[in-house]
């Protein structure tokens, strides 16, 4: 049986860098990332801005019906030379308008009884950082599920509504209708905190003015 001989001085043979070995990968991965990175950038300039003008341009129109009581209808599905709410939510996604027009839908839906497109049109809403709308709209969510007599969803939306800006209108609002479902549930413990913060934190609301029947009465309960 032969030996193999191994010259120690013989240099060892390199493998190569990481970059050696897989330079075709790293250039296809970074020439994947530009062509991505160009591709949002195009879609941001080319397809989302000129989509929002248009869309812009359509909702004054819907927004006007929506002031109307009898032309809500209009204002919801267009009038044949104007888009309504519902397709501008629907074909410019992505834009504010649509996002506005997902706030108005849900509110639009709600005063006609349709609960479960209310719920559907307010959820897909995003916050704008708005300290009103932001909290108006959660908590019309919450006024939808407690239409629905879903009180422990209608809880959970008026505490996000009360929590998400605080201020001295939309706060004690909801403050006030959180403890009316709390009511409901006979959780009169939480009932009261939420009217004696009203009282305590927001005297100059008008809630507050009204606020000592509602807490002498879960107080009563306990």
């Amino acid at each position: 049986m032969s030996n193999t001989n191994v010259n120690p001085t013989e240099p060892k043979r390199s493998s190569g860098s990481f970059f050696q070995d897989n330079q075709k990968s790293i250039i296809f991965i970074v020439g994947g990332i530009i062509v991505l990175i160009l591709l949002y950038l195009g879609y941001q300039k080319l397809y989302l801005a000129p989509r929002a003008e248009k869309a812009s341009n359509q909702i004054y129109k819907a927004e006007e019906y929506a002031m109307i009581d009898s032309l809500q209808a209009k204002a919801i599905n267009g009038d044949g030379s104007f888009l309504g709410f519902k397709e501008i939510a629907d074909e410019y996604s992505n834009t504010k308008s649509a996002n506005i027009a997902n706030a108005y839908l849900g509110g639009l839906f709600l005063r006609q009884g349709n609960l479960q497109d209310a719920i559907k049109y307010l959820q897909k809403y995003s916050d704008t950082g708005s300290e009103i709308l932001d909290p108006l709209v959660t908590g019309l969510i919450g006024d939808a599920y407690s239409e629905s007599k879903d009180y422990k969803s209608a809880a959970d939306y008026y505490k996000k509504a009360s929590d998400k800006s605080k201020n001295s209108y939309t706060t004690p609002l909801f403050l006030k209708k959180l403890g009316l479902v709390y009511e409901a549930l006979e959780d009169f413990k939480n009932a009261e905190q939420a009217y004696q913060t009203i009282k305590s934190d927001y005297p100059e609301s008008p809630e507050a003015n009204m606020i000592d029947g509602p807490l002498a009465r879960v107080q009563a309960k306990q």
